[in-house]
């Protein structure tokens, strides 16, 4: 009964966040591995009004092609260089 309170007290009607936990900050792209977000994204999301978040929401998937997918590691490298 106690849980189904506290869910009840703490749901808000508001855009969820695109956060799944993989917290990795790209070196290059500068966007999360996980989200897709900035760093500066992420720290405003709390913050951001509900149109901001829509929209962030709706520009997040053209960013995951800028994250190129590991092509093979050290295995792969030492058999393409020799």
């Amino acid at each position: 009964m106690q849980n189904d309170l506290k869910k009840l007290v703490w749901q808000r009607a508001e855009v969820s966040s695109p956060c799944v936990q993989i917290c990795v900050i790209h070196p290059k792209e500068q966007i999360c591995a996980g989200c897709y977000r900035t760093v500066d994204e992420i720290t405003e999301w709390g913050h951001m009004s509900e149109g901001e978040r829509t929209n962030l929401m709706q520009e997040l998937p053209e960013r995951a092609g800028r994250l190129k997918k590991r092509r093979g590691g050290r295995k792969e490298k030492a058999a393409r260089s020799g």
